[in-house]
């Protein structure tokens, strides 16, 4: 038997496509409109239940999402556990229900048919998940089971409490972290205390890393317990780092002859008590 536990937020992304960006203070009629879940952890979960339903299993592995939710009888929540399908293998009882809260994390994209630019705004009013309430979550999972415990990396501070919970309470757990967020602090003491790190284009550029492989050769000195690091870089593809024996392999993102055009989208954070202008650009591949 292998748990494995992802911890991180869950969004229903609204998506608006137009045929331009609008212009400020403008009226524009949208050609479609969808609603899908997003988030990192569920998006993992929703990939890895489909690769297991097409293999055969030596042992039984049994996915589960820790993310904060609406609450249990919010119709957002119900919509959240039926994105995954009927026949889900992913187990919801250790998600954090919010009571009082009718509206998920959420994500509004307007998407430019004119330049394949998507822009981002961001809306959770959630109260982030607790130390506490990951040790709650945790509880009742068998300590003899294999268990891997992925971490998105938000709320680095609560997430670094989590990580050293589990090395006393289950030391025998693998555990693994995305580095991704440029600008978010306390992201390498993360990755200094888990087994397997991710980090992002993003992260490693604004951190001053020309490439993949000059990211992961210069975080193995900073993620020293770690026995691989693996790196996105856009277009170019993948690189992974096995420790400690420094192999390096890359993986092409492309096969050779295709292109890809590479865009541009910003996210603006909202919250109930602030709103940030938009300054933070990710890569993405239209």
């Amino acid at each position: 038997m292998l748990n494995l536990v992802c911890v991180g937020a869950c969004y229903l992304d609204t998506i608006l496509s137009v045929p331009c960006f609008p212009d400020e203070d403008s009226k524009l009629r949208a050609t479609s409109l969808s609603v899908r879940r997003g988030g990192n952890c569920p998006n993992s979960l929703e990939v890895l239940q489909q690769l297991l339903a097409q293999q055969q299993q030596s042992h039984k592995v049994t996915p589960y999402l820790i993310s904060c939710l609406p609450s249990a009888e919010a119709p957002a929540t119900a919509r959240v556990r039926d994105s995954f399908g009927s026949d889900s293998t992913v187990d919801f009882t250790r998600c954090i229900y919010r009571r009082g809260h009718d509206q998920p994390a959420s994500s509004y994209i307007i998407r430019s048919e004119a330049t394949g630019s998507r822009t981002l705004v961001n809306y959770n009013d959630l109260p982030e998940m607790t130390l506490d309430e990951f040790q709650t979550a945790i509880e009742g999972l068998d300590p003899q089971d294999d268990m891997w415990v992925h971490f998105e990396g938000r709320i680095p501070e609560t997430t670094l409490s989590c990580i050293q919970y589990l090395r006393q309470a289950l030391p025998k757990a693998s555990i693994s972290v995305e580095v991704e967020k440029p600008g978010r602090e306390g992201l390498e003491q993360l990755a200094a205390e888990a087994d397997v790190v991710f980090y992002s284009k993003g992260w490693a550029e604004s951190n001053g890393y020309q490439s993949a492989h000059e990211c992961l050769m210069a975080q193995s000195e900073v993620a020293r317990r770690a026995s691989l690091l693996l790196c996105t870089w856009g277009s170019e593809g993948a690189a992974s780092l096995s420790l400690p024996s420094q192999s390096c392999v890359s993986c092409p993102a492309l096969r050779h002859g295709q292109s890809v055009r590479v865009v541009e989208y910003v996210s603006t954070q909202i919250t109930p008590t602030s709103t940030r202008t938009p300054h933070d650009a990710s890569i993405q591949v239209s």
